[in-house]
């Protein structure tokens, strides 16, 4: 069965959707089209090249070379230098702490990609989010004009990397325009079930009174903050066209066919703190693709049914009128 992915972005946490879509892709499910941002464009792109190279079960082996090719020894000690890092990042820009833009995943994802074949031939329509630095607004490329440098854009953390240039324009990390992006999934793809990955909760219940958890809550909104407006003006959307049923057009038809479907981060992953997101330790990887795993394996149980026949997940769990 055929339906659409929207992958959120979050760094390490990544691995959990690796995870999750390698379930998915055991299950017999084919991604139509797929929205990512940062992490799920990795895993996006990634998993269109793999199935150009041999349908699902190439997906799923190129996902695994692409996570295990990221991973560092289980011996390496993640916290102190990532602490130290983002201490020191306060201060001095990428500019100055890393002037040549050295990025080690670019040697990666050029080692994978064959990105002239897959820009000729995708299996998978994409629409990959970066954010103009110039103007703050979303752009998403296409798989048809896809490279290595739209890849590192929509992954580009300003306080790491500088910004990456294209065209004459400058993009910095997908997130803070679109986390994930899903217009074009409901316009443009002709399946109407819309399965979100999420890396962190739509709700976190706990009020922060702490100084570090204020800020790492902070930041959570302000990276997810456009993915709420969007689910919220899809909300609005589908009842308006309730009350207007006389609305027959092609794209009226396409928002009122919508089946939402949603798979948000355990208990586990949702309680990991934000420097958690640049540990790559092998085992620490793994780890969250096995709780990727068992989430969508408990997804599919509870709501597979629900594909091509009804939303598994409603918008009243989250706004209220």
């Amino acid at each position: 069965m055929k339906l659409t992915l929207a992958l959120q972005g979050g760094g390490a946490h990544g691995a959990f959707t690796w995870g999750v879509l390698d379930k998915l892709l055991e299950a017999g499910l084919q991604p139509e089209a797929i929205s990512g941002t940062s992490a799920g464009t990795m895993n996006a792109v990634v998993l269109a090249e793999g199935w150009r190279l041999d349908g699902a079960d190439g997906a799923r082996d190129l996902l695994q070379q692409f996570w295990q090719g990221l991973a560092l020894p289980d011996s390496f000690a993640a916290q102190k230098p990532v602490d130290w890092w983002r201490k020191l990042t306060k201060h001095l820009s990428p500019y100055d702490l890393n002037p040549f833009d050295y990025n080690p995943l670019k040697e990666l994802l050029e080692k994978l990609i064959d990105y002239d074949a897959l820009r000729a031939s995708s299996p998978v329509r994409l629409h990959i989010a970066a954010t103009q630095v110039e103007t703050g607004a979303l752009r998403l490329f296409r798989e048809t004009e896809l490279s290595v440098e739209h890849m590192l854009a929509s992954a580009c953390l300003p306080s790491l990397y500088k910004a990456v240039e294209i065209e004459g324009k400058h993009y910095w990390d997908g997130g803070f325009s679109g986390n994930p992006v899903l217009h074009p999934l409901i316009t443009e793809a002709a399946s109407s079930d819309l399965l979100c990955v999420l890396l962190q909760p739509l709700i976190r219940p706990d009020l922060p009174t702490q100084s570090a958890a204020i800020t790492e809550r902070m930041n959570e909104l302000m990276f997810q903050s456009a993915f709420m407006r969007e689910l919220e003006l899809v909300k609005d959307y589908q009842h308006h066209l309730r009350r207007n049923p006389w609305l027959l057009g092609r794209q009226e038809s396409r928002w009122r066919k919508l089946r939402m479907h949603l798979i948000e981060p355990d208990e586990i992953l949702a309680s990991m703190d934000a420097a958690s997101r640049f540990d790559t330790r092998k085992g620490f990887l793994e780890s969250l693709y096995q709780q990727g795993f068992l989430q969508a394996e408990k997804w599919l149980v509870e709501s597979k049914r629900e594909l091509g026949r009804s939303s598994s997940w409603k918008f009243e769990t989250l706004f209220s009128r």
